[in-house]
């Protein structure tokens, strides 16, 4: 009875873990069943026999059959399970259990064949029951399968982790010494709780050594959604399926007003309610306000009712006790329709999609198609590329020159990172720089940049041109590492570089995010002689409050600015006022984006002091811009 009791606990347990439908599990429950099955029937058999005057001859017989029958098949359980969790390749574990279930049918032949021959038991009316000959049979089918378990882990002793090869071994030879045990004490039962202490250790260290449940919400996690997904795509590569993930918009916002128990309680009322119009046994909790759904029985039909549904709930109100609020939902969808793909490119291409639907407003979905697939393929590509050039930086300097009214030359040149030569061809900036501070590659090409604008420094002062700074830009990325000064410091050092000849330049976006952390680098520039500059001005991140706190030699007014200049006569009153502002506080006022007569002319009249555009000169590579800047002298 305690073994029964034991089985049922662990049953309960395993049936709110992992529902993945692999092998492994399946064979798992399947040890449940028989061991329950068989302790079951032991325990009914035993008091039908020693009262078989009180019970009907023919019920006693089926039910001391079924024990017989069971009993050993417990060990073919447990040797199956144990080959699933070894072989990884489906198809030689199947042959293997195949093979193994050979001697099992046999005994349940000879079993069967009891009822005319009477070898293994025989109950009659007169001398009740009896063991026959053939009756240690059973103990020999049990002690078969637990050795072939033991010799399959031995010979695969080597591919398996140490504490999954002791449970292996370990768990049928205990099970073999208590049924030898049995042997001896044949009055005592002890067959079902050796299977269950052995199903107890194989549950607790293998079967449950990961959680597969959010504690929340009760929906399998995101882990177990992978699991789910790696399975389809291992059983059957051209398999169709569809992943719909649900983020929920702004819920900070609810955590923020009512508390974060009371928001749990908001996601528990969405899980619910994907529960019941979601595919059943696959609505997932992909992150914190993320739901997965998993359409694999469904097809894309059954994906898009469902997100009408969802969009149709989404138009009325949440309640959790006392508060009400308005949700909305930003959805991606997925549909593999058998295409080679791995597990990480499938969730990676589904988040992709979530993250453009979220640029839309309320309810937006975005559908995940080819050519949404093409451009996450051309985003991992560029990935690609950009790590490569950390490794060896093939990558070319553009330089474009910066014109200097006062003197009527070029002292200046902005240096512009290209790739013009790579597996996909020329990739531009507009496409390659928020790529690479998405990622976070950003950081340590900069200081490659900088290093290759250091040679170029020394290289103009060794033709001796006029050229007396070159402008590198820092991504705001670059001020959150917390050496960023002293590896600036070394880069130059080394290439034997004047400081005055590097002007370091960062976006209005940089300083919104962090005035103070930009302030202390620029103090500490400046202390190197090394000059700051602010691009972009007008891009309308910062305002003048903030710029005069920072020791900034020059201020870059964004295109946008000298375009609205000459659109507008406010604009273009606008545009002199702040010029003359950032001369009056000791700075070099830059108009950038300059490319015809009239827009030199405008520039020239608010007082600027240089100019940069393609009305003087593009970006050009560094021997071009070399012949450029020398041919003018």
């Amino acid at each position: 009875m305690v073994s029964l009791i034991m089985l049922g606990i662990i049953w309960v347990y395993a049936r709110r873990g992992s529902q993945l439908p692999s092998l492994k599990n399946k064979i798992f429950h399947g040890c449940l069943l028989v061991t329950f099955s068989a302790v079951l029937t032991n325990l009914l058999s035993t008091t039908m026999v020693s009262q078989y005057n009180n019970f009907p001859m023919w019920l006693t017989w089926i039910v001391t059959t079924i024990y017989f029958i069971l009993t050993p098949l417990m060990g073919l359980t447990y040797f199956c399970y144990t080959v699933s969790v070894i072989y990884i390749d489906l198809e030689k574990a199947r042959k293997l259990i195949i093979a193994g279930t050979v001697p099992g049918i046999l005994y349940v032949l000879l079993v069967f064949s009891n009822s005319y021959n009477k070898h293994i038991f025989d109950i009659t009316a007169a001398e009740g029951y009896m063991l026959g000959d053939w009756v240690s049979l059973m103990f020999f089918f049990f002690y078969l399968y637990s050795l072939a378990s033991v010799g399959v882990t031995l010979f695969n002793r080597r591919r398996l982790e140490k504490e999954i090869y002791h449970i292996l071994i370990v768990c049928p030879l205990l099970t073999m010494l208590v049924i030898f045990v049995q042997q001896l004490l044949p009055y005592v039962m002890l067959s079902g709780s050796a299977a269950t202490c052995a199903l107890l250790i194989i549950y607790l260290h293998l079967q449950n050594k990961q959680i597969s449940v959010d504690y929340l919400t009760n929906l399998p996690n995101r882990q177990e959604l992978l699991d789910m997904i790696g399975l389809l795509l291992k059983r059957d590569a051209e398999r169709s399926f569809v992943l719909l993930i649900v983020s929920l918009r702004s819920f900070r916002h609810i955590n923020n007003t009512c508390g974060q128990q009371k928001g749990d309680l908001f996601l528990k009322e969405v899980a619910h309610f994907l529960s019941k119009i979601g595919p059943k046994g696959n609505v997932y909790r992909f992150s914190g306000d993320e739901f997965a759904l998993l359409f694999y029985k469904e097809n894309l039909d059954d994906a898009r009712k469902c997100v009408g549904e969802i969009q149709k709930r989404m138009q009325r109100p949440w309640q959790a006790d006392e508060y009400r609020f308005m949700l909305s939902a930003a959805m991606g969808l997925i549909s593999h329709s058998g295409e080679a793909e791995t597990v990480e490119n499938i969730i990676n291409s589904i988040e992709y999609a979530v993250a453009q639907a979220k640029l839309g407003k309320g309810g937006k979905i975005c559908y995940c198609d080819k050519e949404m697939l093409q451009k996450l393929e051309r985003k991992r590509r560029i990935i690609q590329i950009l790590e490569e050039q950390l490794e060896h930086p093939s990558f070319e300097m553009y330089y474009q020159p910066i014109y200097s009214i006062e003197v009527d030359r070029f002292l200046y040149a902005e240096s512009l990172m290209r790739i013009v030569d790579s597996p996909i061809g020329p990739i531009y900036p507009s496409e390659f720089i928020p790529i690479a501070e998405e990622t976070g590659l950003i950081v340590e090409l900069t200081y490659i940049i900088l290093d290759k604008v250091c040679k170029f420094a020394g290289k103009l002062r060794e033709l001796s041109s006029e050229i007396e700074a070159v402008h590198v830009n820092f991504s705001a990325l670059q001020f959150s590492q917390p050496d960023l000064a002293d590896r600036v410091f070394d880069i130059i050092e080394r290439n034997q570089t004047p400081p005055e000849m590097i002007k370091i330049e960062f976006t209005e976006s940089t300083l919104a995010e962090s005035p103070q952390v930009v302030a202390d680098f620029a103090m500490k520039m400046l202390d190197r002689g090394i000059m700051m500059g602010l691009d972009d001005f007008g891009t309308g991140y910062s305002n003048i409050a903030t710029v005069i706190h920072i020791p900034f030699g020059t201020v870059k007014l964004d295109k946008s600015l000298v375009e609205a200049a000459m659109d507008s006569e406010n604009s273009a009153m606008a545009v002199r006022n702040l010029s003359q502002i950032f001369k009056a506080l000791g700075m070099k006022v830059i108009a950038e984006g300059v490319e015809t007569e009239d827009q030199k002319q405008l520039v020239t009249e608010f007082g600027v002091d240089q100019i940069q555009g393609f009305y003087y000169a593009k970006p050009m590579p560094k021997e071009e811009v070399l012949q450029f800047i020398l041919g003018r002298k």
